[in-house]
């Protein structure tokens, strides 16, 4: 392959990169959309996937790792929420309660998602040429999840007051790796962002999308028990994992909504 072409691919890879994180945040935004709305956004998302997974493949790129690299690039560029904008988004809500508040506006969206998604893959099983035992939409579906659940993480790491050091690349990463690992960031662990950015961290982040996948596999059927199965196993996936994240963060004893608010924006 020419310089050229290389070029030329990784300009499509970025196009298609930036074009995902765009659908991604405004699917995990908080606003409440409307089953037909949100199902063409994550129907554009799977055909987004699709393209990129065509890519990976002739690239010779492994299945796990593929779902891996899109996660991680798609990630810190959903929009995060300094702690002044989460209290004015929830109603002027602080410690305890605004972290109830962020849980259930998370679960109503994922819960959305599994069901705009159950419905989806109900209708239409369109395989991806990567991941060819999975319609494309339950692939979407596990992204999209994943990645609400990761801004869901960031924020409410805003809330309890713990400080993520390091650039924007650095605490998307932690904050994957907190997902992957379900268990909220400790600054005085030794070694922490150093690790999040590791093999081992990429290799725990792919073992936990590939169950997340395999936990969506469970929502096709037909049309109305794929859609009530798929908000159901978020909803319920979503609230263990905050309470988990939240009992961790809690441990710290820096107390919910302390930390003087900064600027938002992306990790």
């Amino acid at each position: 392959m020419s310089e050229g072409e290389v070029d030329r691919w990784e300009d499509g890879d970025d196009r298609l990169g930036q074009e995902m994180a765009e659908l991604v945040g405004r699917l995990s935004a908080d606003d409440d959309l409307d089953r037909e709305t949100r199902g063409r956004l994550l129907g554009r998302f799977a055909r987004l996937l699709a393209a990129s997974a065509g890519r990976a493949r002739a690239a010779g790129v492994g299945r796990g790792r593929w779902l891996t690299d899109v996660v991680m690039e798609i990630a810190p560029h959903v929009p995060v929420r300094d702690l002044e904008t989460l209290c004015r988004h929830h109603d002027g809500l602080t410690g305890e309660a605004l972290a109830d508040s962020l849980v259930r506006a998370a679960q109503r969206v994922t819960t959305g998602v599994g069901a705009a998604g159950g419905a989806l893959a109900a209708i239409q099983f369109t395989a991806p040429p990567l991941l060819l035992t999975a319609p494309a939409q339950i692939v979407a579906e596990t992204v999209v999840v994943a990645t609400i659940e990761v801004k869901l993480i960031a924020e409410l790491h805003e809330v309890y007051g713990v400080e993520v050091p390091g650039t924007g690349t650095a605490r998307g990463g932690i904050f994957l790796q907190s997902w992957a690992q379900q268990r909220g960031f400790d600054p005085m662990q030794p070694g922490s962002l150093t690790a999040a950015l590791g093999v081992a961290a990429k290799t725990g982040l792919r073992k936990r999308l590939l169950r997340t996948l395999g936990r969506h596999f469970t929502t096709l059927g037909p049309f109305l028990t794929g859609a009530v199965a798929g908000g159901a196993l978020n909803r319920t996936a979503t609230k263990r994992l905050a309470d988990k994240i939240r009992n961790d963060l809690g441990r710290q004893n820096l107390g919910p909504g302390t930390r003087p608010s900064v600027e938002g924006g992306r990790f």
